[in-house]
């Protein structure tokens, strides 16, 4: 059985120390035996990863799975890690790659594909890590659209913009983590733009 790691309780390293560890201090820290440098990463990119991986499939289940076998191939590959890259980088890539692996499974079985999901199925709201605006009703429907749009980009289209816009990443590892030239990647955020500029036009004031 896969460890769950939206329910486990943790306590992250080091919480009383004034000090945080580098991302790429963390991996170094694990991969020579600290086991809560692995519980710290896992806390640090379990939600990003979540983010980033569900616009491919517009399952929850399935994205948690996603980001689940990333922390696992995270623990038994750490010492594959090189610091010649950003660990984000590294880590952004194996899930990217696990993601591919399993979209190209459900294109063999001739399961939909999220880029033609319909409007009438549910989508999943990118967490917010300011407090809590649910009871803004019209807040929860602009969000809900505009995941929805995001949703119906091609995969090409989808995978930066949710890199730029929503992880927030320079343009430069987005570039490493989706493996095309820079400038590709900037057309591509562009036209992803446009898109749903296109998409949410009605939702301008």
């Amino acid at each position: 059985m896969k460890q769950n790691f939206y329910t486990l309780s943790v306590t992250s390293l080091n919480k009383q120390s004034k000090f945080i560890y580098t991302d790429e201090e963390l991996i170094e820290r694990f991969k020579a035996g600290d086991e809560l440098a692995y519980v710290e990463l896992v806390n640090r990119y379990k939600d990003k990863l979540l983010n980033f991986i569900f616009p491919f499939f517009g399952e929850i289940e399935q994205a948690e799975d996603i980001v689940q076998d990333t922390m696992i191939k995270l623990y038994e590959k750490k010492h594959y890690y090189k610091e010649i890259a950003k660990f984000s980088t590294w880590l952004y890539t194996i899930a990217k790659n696990l993601a591919n692996t399993e979209l190209r499974k459900r294109n063999r079985k001739k399961i939909t594909h999220l880029s033609r999901m319909s409007s009438k199925e549910s989508v999943y709201e990118i967490p917010d890590v300011k407090k809590d605006t649910s009871k803004d009703v019209e807040n929860e429907f602009i969000n809900k659209r505009i995941n929805l749009a995001i949703a119906g980009l091609p995969d090409k289209f989808k995978t930066v913009i949710v890199l730029r816009d929503i992880q927030e990443m320079p343009y430069e590892e987005i570039s490493s983590i989706v493996g095309v030239p820079l400038g590709t990647v900037k057309s591509r955020i562009n036209r992803a733009r446009i898109q749903l500029q296109a998409e949410l036009q009605d939702l301008k004031s």
